[in-house]
């Protein structure tokens, strides 16, 4: 058989055939005095299989060593490897199906989704009391607010899978206490309020203590809250924050934190 022949019978192509003989996945034959290959049946048959192993999910040089063991018992421990790993693709899939189907129901309810979609099922709880709550206001939404959603989503995809707890915290107070989103909403619009003011502005403290008493105790504990020092020493996170809001209202989130400190101790 010429090498089309044989790729046809094994439903691949001559390019593939050829790849398999550079990496020495498939034995060349040599060349016949007119120049072509000649493949045998064997040639045929192993290629088939390369074939099955690949799209069982194998990758060549899973395929390779499999070939190389003719006992056949390299194969066994790959399959259960892959039948391994395919389960954690599985599992894997059905917790992504699972966000999804999530998002889709929020948009089917809303008419659309937030710009910080998609979040954790967590964050997206609270991110739909804050919607909630919003809703009920006379008026537009505090841009304080929605920098704090920001703030949050990027908190959580920056740590993925780490400590938790400020946020099991904040949903189950939450939950406990039906006026904490609306007082917290109260202390959004005071921020506001600093978006034009001076750093000494008199209405700073006052507005330091709403926010630090906004926070409930158990989140307090949980939260990692950076100590004088670690604010002093302007990290490239630190200066990014604090440069997105006004001079006003970075003292009175500085006043806040230094008071959440106070409360961690």
């Amino acid at each position: 058989m010429r090498i089309g022949e044989l790729a046809d019978l094994a439903g691949i192509t001559t390019r593939a055939v050829r790849h398999y003989h550079r990496i020495g996945l498939l034995p060349e034959p040599p060349r016949q005095p007119n120049g072509y290959r000649e493949y045998a049946l064997r040639d045929a048959v192993e290629l088939a299989r390369v074939r099955r192993l690949t799209e069982l999910g194998l990758s060549l040089d899973e395929v390779k060593t499999v070939l190389a063991d003719d006992a056949g018992k390299d194969l066994v421990e790959i399959l259960a490897e892959l039948d391994a790993d395919l389960a954690r693709q599985e599992e894997a899939i059905r917790d992504r199906r699972a966000r999804l189907a999530q998002l889709l129901k929020q948009a089917e309810r809303t008419g659309r989704l937030p710009t910080d979609a998609p979040v954790s099922p967590e964050l997206t709880a609270l991110f739909d009391v804050m919607a909630h709550t919003s809703a009920g206001l006379p008026g537009p939404e505090p841009v304080s607010a929605a920098k704090e959603r920001e703030l949050l989503a990027l908190l959580e995809t920056g740590s993925p899978g780490g400590d938790r707890r400020w946020l099991d915290a904040l949903m189950h107070s939450l939950s406990a206490d039906p006026e904490a989103m609306r007082r917290a909403y109260e202390v959004y619009a005071r921020m506001d309020e600093l978006a034009d003011a001076d750093e000494d502005d008199p209405r700073v403290p006052e507005i330091a203590r709403a926010m630090a008493a906004a926070v409930p105790d158990e989140a307090v504990r949980a939260l990692n809250i950076p100590d004088a020092g670690d604010m002093d020493e302007h990290s490239g996170f630190m200066d990014a924050f604090f440069a997105e809001v006004a001079p006003a209202q970075s003292a009175a989130l500085r006043g806040a934190i230094a008071l959440l400190r106070e409360r961690a101790r």
